[in-house]
């Protein structure tokens, strides 16, 4: 489709889409919250009226045109609100991740320039008048939950209710002013500004038009035939810009309601409560709920475990084709209902699942095995491709064209080449304008045509035209000896297994891959208990004999694996250890979207990753942590180094034994 003016038909902002929505699902509910454990709902005609009372207090509160709101908090209705109600006073929203540390914000407030924060309770209060002594563009603060804010100076300070109430009594001055600002929004209108995860350096805003959003939101939509009766759960963060798409586009564009959970300790049961039809959730989510699962396997009687194995073989044999509705033969057809009938049906209920309609995951690869299972309980889970540039939709996965090893094909309007180092490039309508105060890096990431570069390397498939991708492209190396090196492909096999939550893999231009592992602190937790083994913390389990062997297990059934792959054998791990604490975002090792900072991980546990290719059979080591409260501190520990089996020629396995 062309970059061109939007059709006429097609209107031209999100509050022109919410103003329509008014005329056209008034009486429908828009959102839901839950609250002190009762569900709230707001029709579209009470949430345009919350909008637009919002709107006409910041106005009275001096929120100019152009003007950067930031907005930070967990997902609810009024903070949703806010990002419309900026749109309608010619203002920008930018989200801003609600985990995010002073420091963090600090550069993202400083950057987008906010003269507005609108804040969800006192936490993130205190971060951004902390942040102040920094950031010296900030006016006024307006925060949703007056708790704990009683006793606060109010100067520049107000409650969001009070905000609101202003708007409302001030409507007959302050209306002809929203009314006329909301006229001058088109499709060129800045919609949202959102900032990148920042894997290799400062986080980016990527600035993205209505035109971005709202042509996006409806091509997607209708790939998918979403409809105004879908239901969606609203828990991943606002900064992201899958939230932003599913939550205000796509809502927008198709009329579907958006539930907000109290909190996200309450997200599993509010997720079965609510039932949604169309969800979302990265890989990191699906792993944790299979890992919930298989605990809770191991803990079940000798029958129950028995029952599950039987049905889920089944499952897996038969059940992605009976989805597809691919022939399947009158025994396995009836197999598969006795296992949904005891098995599949109440494990759906349990996550929440047992009405999904379409299921997406994305943000990075999800690892094949982890995918299938949920494609063979009867869930429609597909994968798509994209990044905030692209205003999240790049590939997706059309229904009867579902697999675990590529991510679909070019999205509506979109169109896909690949460079001559295999690197992925695009363009779309959802393309972005610019990065905001940084036409340099606008300039290499988006050519005078309109072409992205992703950062990813990937191929088309010749015979289905899908799309394959295979590693971030600056990941992607070769070996010592000229073997492909992707990191990521091993990485996801890894994290199949409960008992690993994160892994780090080395290996380019080296002659072998080494590890680094997190273990799972809630799945071997578990299996301690139940084994009767004794541990203080974290450190002291993830260096257990017992768990080393488990975790070396695992790592040799990935080597199996992965050596069956031609191209990829040359990635099999050698040798690894369990590190000593979590990575975690807070110590800058993880972003907020969870995803590896390889480099800053080099950087840091050089001493480690030394250990690993010199033969040690342990390594001393002592590691800065940050504490919740924010406080510094160090860590030490003694780490075992060990080597595992790989599969291939003699001169493999005597390195592996060096």
């Amino acid at each position: 489709m062309s970059q061109g003016a939007a059709p006429q038909s097609v209107p031209s902002s999100i509050p022109a889409l919410l103003a329509r929505n008014v005329a056209r699902f008034g009486d429908k509910p828009a959102y839901r919250e839950k609250e002190f454990g009762i569900w709230q709902s707001w029709t579209w005609a009470e949430a345009a009226d919350e909008i637009d009372a919002l709107a006409m207090g910041l106005i009275a509160l001096g929120l100019n045109e152009g003007d950067s709101v930031a907005i930070i908090g967990r997902n609810r209705p009024a903070l949703y609100w806010a990002m419309v109600a900026a749109q309608k006073c010619g203002a920008i929203p930018v989200p801003l991740y609600q985990d995010a540390v002073a420091e963090e914000m600090a550069y993202v407030l400083e950057h987008c320039g906010a003269r507005f924060v609108i804040c969800g309770d006192q936490e993130q209060v205190d971060k951004v008048i902390e942040v102040q002594e920094s950031v010296h563009g900030i006016d006024q603060i307006v925060y949703v939950d007056k708790r704990g804010l009683r006793k606060y100076d109010h100067t520049h300070m107000n409650a969001m209710a009070d905000v609101q109430a202003e708007g409302r009594a001030g409507h007959e001055r302050l209306e002809p002013v929203l009314r006329d600002r909301e006229a001058k929004l088109d499709a060129d209108t800045t919609c949202v500004m959102l900032y990148t995860s920042g894997t290799t350096g400062r986080p980016k805003g990527v600035v993205l038009s209505n035109r971005n959003i709202i042509e996006t939101s409806r091509a997607s939509a209708e790939f998918d035939h979403l409809e105004p009766g879908e239901e969606i759960l609203a828990y991943l963060p606002m900064a992201w810009v899958g939230d932003f798409i599913f939550s205000i586009g796509q809502a927008y564009w198709t009329g579907f309601c958006v539930n907000c959970p109290e909190s996200p300790d309450t997200m599993m049961t509010d997720l079965r409560e609510i039932g949604p039809t169309y969800y979302f959730a990265p890989p990191r989510v699906f792993e944790g709920q299979l890992t919930t699962v298989m605990i809770r396997m191991e803990d079940a009687g000798r029958f129950k475990r028995w029952l599950f194995d039987r049905s889920m073989a089944v499952a897996r044999r038969v059940g992605p084709a009976i989805l597809d509705g691919k022939p399947v033969s009158a025994m396995d057809r009836l197999s598969y209902r006795f296992g949904h009938l005891f098995v599949y049906g109440p494990l759906k209920n349990t996550l929440g699942l047992s009405r999904v309609r379409v299921g997406y995951t994305a943000g990075e690869a999800i690892g094949p095995e982890i995918f299938d299972f949920y494609r063979s309980l009867g869930i429609n889970l597909k994968q798509l491709y994209g990044q905030t540039e692209a205003s999240v939709f790049i590939t997706q996965q059309p229904d009867g064209e579902v697999r675990s090893d590529t991510v679909g094909v070019p999205s509506p309007g979109v169109e896909i080449k690949i460079a001559d180092n295999g690197e992925v490039f695009y363009r779309s309508p959802g393309t972005f304008v610019e990065y905001y105060k940084n036409p340099d890096s606008t300039a290499s990431t988006k050519d005078p045509e309109g072409w992205v570069a992703t950062g990813d390397a990937g191929f088309i498939e010749e015979s289905s035209g899908h799309l394959r991708i295979i590693d971030r492209a600056k990941d992607v190396g070769q070996m010592a000896d000229g073997r492909l090196f992707a990191p990521k492909y091993v990485e996801n096999k890894l994290k199949f297994f409960p008992n690993i939550l994160e892994a780090v893999v080395f290996g380019a231009g080296r002659d072998r891959c080494t590890a680094f592992i997190n273990i799972d602190l809630t799945a071997v937790g578990n299996w301690a208990e139940r084994n009767n083994i004794a541990y203080a913390s974290y450190q002291e389990l993830s260096q257990n004999p017992q768990v080393l062997e488990i975790v070396q297990g695992h790592v040799e059934a990935v080597n199996e694996s992965v050596a069956a792959d031609e191209m990829l054998s040359g990635c099999q791990i050698h040798r690894f250890l369990v590190l000593h604490k979590e990575l975690d975002a807070d110590d800058g090792e993880l972003t907020r979207t969870r995803k590896v900072r390889r480099r800053i991980i080099e950087e840091k546990y050089a001493d480690l990753i030394s250990a690993l290719y010199d033969g040690s059979e342990t390594v001393s080591t002592e590691t800065e942590v940050t504490y919740e409260d924010g406080r510094k501190g160090k860590i030490s520990a003694t780490l075992d180094i060990r080597d595992a089996k790989v599969v291939g020629g003699e001169e493999e396995r005597k390195v592996a034994a060096e």
